[in-house]
């Protein structure tokens, strides 16, 4: 704050983030209004208006009108439904919304009997089904919201001097197009709140989020990778023995439920993942159209694994050689980036799962609107391409696509090239501007 700065009784900075927080997610919900106003029922005004979801279509495309258990190994459920093929922590909110959806647009608990009756690929086209995926959406769109706003707390208060950094999350653009497009952001706030654990030298609370973010998507894993750096070079191995426990035993905890009422289901994830091919937004699919060659899922799950190993090498050298021990939030983002660079497909709220990371680990304006610039061009990109905008004269060419894939690695490129940096010389950090860095709490009350 300036000489002549002077605080306000109401607005403090979090609360000012909280607000532009919130009028963002809302600008974000304006976006998807034409979408929503048809019931997601024009097959290409989602793409010409850039409003689609998966929300309205997983309402009934894996059982939740007739309020399936994703993981019951009932055969006439498994006959009618795919299994959900997302971690559990998104399943059980996906059931879970589903009920308070009928609830509050039949004002009670439906009797759902009549619809078993009627075939699955049928549900979609009914009015009170309809009118259901509606409110399934306002119900996820409010408690998403209610999320944001959480996520934008835990980063303000991350740097005790610094709460302005999360402005760059609160009007984030990516944050305003992509966040109702799926579940991430049930994971966004658990690594949020993760790296503010951590910043309070809670390990064991650290730990828990961790766990609690890998069962709800695999990514918020790799923060143990920042968190081995940061204790090998600060010798605080316990730490991290005691974060890494308490994120297995998180991840057990969340995930019995579903192990024990259906494996085969419960490993449909892993399956999934594991089988899947070059899919949108990755190098893989570009590589594939280019050279008009099959890769096989094999050959993409070996190589992009591999790349995937060298580069967290990488990141453990950088980390263990730098001159003053980087923050956790520069260690996660590097390897977070370096998953995303080579993972099989890219969607386009994938742009979340850095998002927290990025605006902790290079608070500057600059620097984040050249990144996602780079994933608004290809989120726009991603819906020409599947509505078939981009094909000259209805032809196949992907052309211009490809060319949105590649600018969007190149800015994700540069974002990690100027985190590099800064760990590299940390005078460039805008964090430890002046020489100052917020110490670990217990080494604060020690002296």
């Amino acid at each position: 704050m300036g000489r002549r700065g002077a605080g306000h009784r109401w607005w403090t900075p979090v609360r000012v983030v909280l607000l532009v927080t919130a009028v963002c997610f809302a600008i974000g919900m304006v976006q998807k209004q034409s979408c929503f106003e048809d019931t997601w029922g024009d097959g290409q005004q989602r793409y010409s208006h850039m409003c689609y979801s998966d929300l309205p279509y997983l309402y009934t495309g894996r059982g939740m009108a007739e309020r399936a258990w994703p993981y019951t190994d009932d055969e006439e459920v498994r006959d009618r439904y795919e299994v959900m093929e997302y971690p559990v922590g998104i399943s059980y909110w996906a059931w879970g919304t589903a009920w308070v959806a009928q609830v509050a647009d039949h004002l009670g608990v439906p009797d759902l009997a009549e619809r078993a009756a009627q075939p699955a690929d049928a549900l979609f086209g009914r009015p009170e089904v309809q009118s259901e995926i509606r409110w399934y959406v306002v119900v996820n769109a409010l408690g998403l919201g209610a999320v944001a706003l959480l996520t934008a707390w835990f980063l303000s208060r991350t740097h005790r001097r610094r709460p302005w950094d999360a402005m760059t999350y609160a009007a984030s653009p990516a944050l305003a197009l992509t966040a109702l497009v799926n579940w991430d952001l049930l994971a966004v706030v658990l690594v949020a709140a993760a790296t503010w654990a951590w910043s309070r030298d809670r390990p064991l609370l650290t730990g828990v989020l961790i766990g609690l973010g890998t069962a709800t998507k695999l990514y918020p894993l790799f923060l143990l990778g920042g968190v081995l750096v940061v204790c090998l070079r600060d010798k605080r191995v316990r730490d991290f023995v005691v974060a890494t426990a308490a994120a297995a035993v998180a991840w057990v905890v969340a995930d019995l439920p579903a192990y024990l009422s259906g494996p085969e289901q419960w490993r449909v994830f892993w399956s999934f993942n594991s089988e899947r091919g070059a899919d949108l937004g990755s190098i893989w699919l570009v590589v594939q159209q280019a050279s008009d060659t099959a890769i096989s899922a094999h050959t993409i799950n070996v190589v992009s694994w591999l790349f995937f190993g060298t580069w967290c090498l990488g990141v453990l050298v950088l980390g263990l050689r730098a001159p003053e021990t980087p923050r956790l939030a520069q260690l996660a983002f590097l390897v977070v980036a370096g998953f995303l660079l080579v993972n099989k497909v890219y969607s386009p709220q994938y742009v979340l799962w850095l998002l927290p990371l990025a605006v902790l680990a290079r608070p500057r304006w600059r620097d984040q609107l050249v990144w996602q610039a780079g994933e608004v061009l290809y989120f726009a990109a991603v819906w020409w391409y599947l509505g078939e905008y981009l094909a000259p004269a209805g032809g196949g060419d992907a052309g211009f696509y490809w060319v949105a894939i590649l600018l969007r690695m190149a800015c994700e490129l540069y974002l990690v090239g100027v985190v590099v940096r800064d760990v590299l010389r940390p005078a460039h950090d805008p964090v430890r501007e002046g020489g100052w860095v917020a110490p670990p709490p217990r080494l604060a009350r020690a002296g």
